[in-house]
């Protein structure tokens, strides 16, 4: 692993590069929440210290995806699996995750979830989401101690036998038990149980069920993501196969973060903005056009503005444009599995951090 901060003066542009060897297997890519399992705001070197100190130890962070300022502060826009736990659904939007393999994608990826009820209808859902009065959408623990809905039906379900439940995960099937039918929302959760909401128009659309009733609920996604321990969404693609990628919009100049990776290597990069002496930030162009001459063949954005912020060994490298840490919602880190048979003599990379 090394790390170098990039300083060039046609901008003027600071730039934080961390370049990670991708064939060390003592290194591994989580996610993360602000409080740690829940939605809410915090920033990125609290939330490195929500990791369970068993995955290892973290090394270096960056800021994770767009977030929505709505009931649910702090809800991702897109995809987030955290420790193989779907937390998120993605939006259609660009999510960067990590295959069974261990390979690298950066990808749309579309939520095809769905509701069957005992008649054979099928109903979509959205998840850990404000629901709207024509939606429906399934809530799991990780939202909190309640659903903060108002109005409509909510059933509040169980596992049904011994079928796949908690926690959730991308591309399963799960059998659920109706315990109970409420009315107006704002039904409490607890560790076991989901909570299926629906608004006040969709609920006189589907059947009506009682306490008893089996439900059968779809987390299918386009590409499958079955197995997946680690996703993160963001975007646009600025990289694909090598090249800039045509990119509309963003013409401004801002701090920027992206993730890039190349056959060989792993990459966190943060510009530094707003800062008109240090750093004037990039289009998404030119972050993309400097991406590429890193060597990075694929390449994802993620969050910018102020939440744009690169943490090493403990100590926040880059200069935050409000000239300290921002809340975000979520993050990407790179962390030293413990010593073990099998990767204590991995790789023989050198660490080049303060």
């Amino acid at each position: 692993m090394s790390y170098r901060n990039d300083r060039i003066p046609e901008g003027p542009w600071s730039i934080h590069v961390l370049k990670i060897d991708r064939a060390r297997r003592d290194y591994e890519l989580h996610t993360t929440l602000a409080p740690g399992r829940g939605f809410g705001l915090s920033t990125l070197s609290e939330q490195v210290k929500t990791l369970p100190p068993e995955l290892g130890t973290p090394v270096a962070a960056i800021n994770g995806d767009f977030w929505n300022p709505g009931q649910y502060k702090g809800d991702p826009m897109g995809l987030l699996i955290l420790r193989g736990e779907l937390v998120s659904a993605p939006a259609g939007r660009s999510a960067f995750w990590i295959d069974r393999a261990g390979d690298l994608h950066g990808t749309n990826v579309f939520a095809q979830f769905r509701v069957a009820w005992p008649n054979g209808q099928t109903t979509p859902f959205g998840l850990n989401e404000e629901r709207s009065s024509s939606s429906a959408v399934l809530y799991t623990p990780v939202i909190g101690a309640n659903t903060r809905t108002r109005g409509g039906r909510e059933l509040v379900l169980e596992r049904n036998g011994t079928n796949d439940w908690l926690p959730l995960q991308a591309d399963g099937t799960l059998s659920a038990r109706v315990t109970v039918v409420r009315d107006g929302g704002d039904s409490p959760l607890n560790a076991s149980q989901l909570v299926l909401s629906l608004g006040p128009q969709i609920a006189e659309q589907v059947p009506t069920v009682a306490p008893g009733a089996v439900l059968t609920i779809f987390t299918t996604m386009s590409p499958c993501l079955h197995g997946v321990k680690t996703a993160l969404g963001g975007g646009p693609m600025l990289v694909r196969n090598g090249q800039t990628l045509a990119l509309n919009g963003a013409e401004s100049r801002h701090p920027r973060s992206a993730v890039g990776w190349n056959d060989k290597y792993l990459f966190f990069v943060e510009v530094d903005g707003r800062q008109r002496t240090l750093s004037v930030g990039m289009t998404l162009l030119e972050l993309a056009n400097y991406l590429v001459k890193l060597g990075c063949t694929e390449a994802m954005n993620l969050d910018g503005g102020a939440s744009s912020t690169f943490w090493v060994r403990g100590q926040v490298m880059n200069s935050p444009c409000a000239g300290r840490e921002r809340p975000m919602a979520n993050a990407l880190v790179l962390v030293q599995k413990p010593k073990s048979p099998t990767n204590r003599d991995a790789g023989s990379g050198s660490d080049s951090t303060p």
